[in-house]
């Protein structure tokens, strides 16, 4: 696989950012057109960067058993969000990125042939993208995702710092504006209710010592209630890189069809 790293200056965000991707060699293509290998965005979370999932996940493997192209960008803090200050971090993601990967590399913007998933923060955002952009994906997965901005399910020692929580105003101009925009979970669930064949496959995956445990369980429990087929598991583990290693190559088995070389035993 190839591991190309670009930087570049989206309109949407109007700053140097960072871009990390995974593309097949030439030879894995089999003469193929690189649009026509299936790709995902990954999305890293709070703490972490587009580096992340190269440096701490086996995605690299993963994405040559598929022939996968993994599109990971960098969102900052942003909670992959149209930013109070004027930063759009969503439409980069959702809108701008895309077409850019498109007329540079061809990449595909098949729905069919596009997935999105993340962690944490990441999971926020890929149901986001999901919810509010469903015409551009085909499945999508959250791993320990925060899908729940509301202040009396956010665990203690994050809803008491200080810091934090300023960060959300700056992201969202406050917690208040959250409560039936499109940036709230609870928003996107009744969209999915209202027309769920419009929406893709939703997957929900979390470890059962992990802190962010009730908000996942939220969100599946909000779908089934409004009778929304969902993939919703729990496994031990908590908020780390062993459990979203795991389970981001159970999800891919489920979402892709089987390598090659396991069938033929290789």
């Amino acid at each position: 696989m190839a591991l190309l790293r670009i930087d570049h200056e989206p309109e949407t965000v109007g700053m140097n950012l960072p871009l990390n991707l995974i593309l097949p060699e030439p030879a894995a293509l089999k003469g193929k057109a690189l649009e026509d290998s299936p790709t995902l965005y990954l999305l890293h979370g709070l703490s972490d960067d587009a580096s992340a999932w190269t440096r701490y996940s086996v995605i690299e493997d993963l994405a040559r058993d598929y022939g996968l192209v993994v599109v990971m960008p960098s969102a900052g803090r942003s909670l992959y969000a149209d930013m109070d200050n004027g930063q759009r971090y969503f439409s980069y993601v959702t809108e701008e990125l895309p077409a850019y990967l498109h007329q540079l590399l061809r990449l595909t913007t098949a729905r069919e042939k596009t997935f999105i998933a993340g962690l944490s923060m990441g999971g926020y955002g890929a149901f986001k993208a999901a919810c509010l952009k469903p015409e551009r994906y085909a499945a999508a997965l959250s791993l320990s995702g925060l899908l729940v901005v509301d202040p009396a399910m956010i665990p203690p020692d994050k809803a008491f710092d200080p810091q934090l929580m300023h960060e959300f105003d700056l992201v969202f101009g406050g917690l208040a504006k959250v409560a039936g925009s499109t940036n709230d979970p609870v928003t996107w669930l009744k969209m999915i209710a209202a027309d769920p064949a419009r929406y893709p496959r939703l997957y929900l995956s979390c470890g059962t010592e992990d802190d962010l445990l009730d908000m996942s369980r939220y969100f599946a429990n909000g779908l089934k209630q409004a009778g929304v087929p969902v993939d919703y598991e729990e496994h031990p583990g908590g908020h780390t890189w062993p459990y979203w290693n795991k389970h981001i190559a159970v999800w891919l088995r489920k979402i892709l069809p089987e390598p090659e070389s396991r069938l033929s035993g290789v």
